[in-house]
Formats: C-alpha cells, structure tokens, sequence
C-alpha cells in the first residue's frame, strides 16, 4: 500500500521559513517524480514544484521561484520543500504528490498518489 505523510506544517509569521517533508513507503520511490501542490479554501490544487528522480532538476511555480527550495533524499524515501520568506496569503494546506516516471507536469490530475496534507498557517 502507498502512503505518503508529510510534516512539519505549523504557524509561523509572515517573512519566515519552514521546512516541510514528505515520507514515502510502499512505492519505488526512485521511479517516481515527487511535487508539492497546495490548496486553499475554494480552491483548486496549485502547482508549488517538482523534483525528477534521475538528476533531480527542480520546477517551480513562479510565486516561489527563489524562496522555495524541494530536495529528495532517495534513501530515505523522503521530499522536503524549504520555503522562505513566507507570506500570509500562503496559508493553506500543502500536499505532497507522486507521479511514476520522469516528465514534470504541473497538474494535479497527473499525479498518481498524494498524502493528507499539512497546515501551513503564516500570520501577519
């Protein structure tokens, strides 16, 4: 069975970091490109950024390119997105996404397996 559970969502104040991460089990975790989307009330699922599995080349959404940083350790089955200098309206639920293969797509519906995601709330 697939699961995906990330952490480390929490309150933080506007203009400071935080550190998410995303534990895989139950897939080859090395065949897989890992995202992060995010969604906030009456909303649908953005696109934050991507990582492949061969090279590990990062993709991201205009809105954090230079703040947000995604990393994967394959041995650990482990994604983590570094994000900086966060902003209010970033508050939301943030998603960890897995898709089999190597081609970055930036829609959701691509994405074969998810977690439950964690609160990320950043307070003015």
């Amino acid at each position: 069975q697939v699961q995906l559970v990330e952490s480390g969502g929490v309150l933080v104040l506007a203009g400071c970091s935080l550190s998410l991460s995303c534990v895989a089990s139950g897939l080859f975790f090395n065949r897989y490109v890992m995202g992060w989307f995010r969604q906030a009330p009456g909303n649908g699922l953005e696109f934050v950024s991507a990582i492949t599995l061969s090279d590990s080349s990062a993709y991201y959404a205009d809105s954090v390119k230079g703040r947000f940083t995604i990393l994967r350790d394959n041995a650990k089955m482990t994604v983590y997105l570094q994000m900086n200098s966060l902003k209010p309206k970033e508050t939301t639920v943030y998603y960890c996404a897995a898709r089999i293969g190597e081609m970055i797509i930036r829609t959701a519906a691509a994405y074969n397996y998810w977690g439950p995601g964690t609160q990320v709330t950043v307070s003015s």
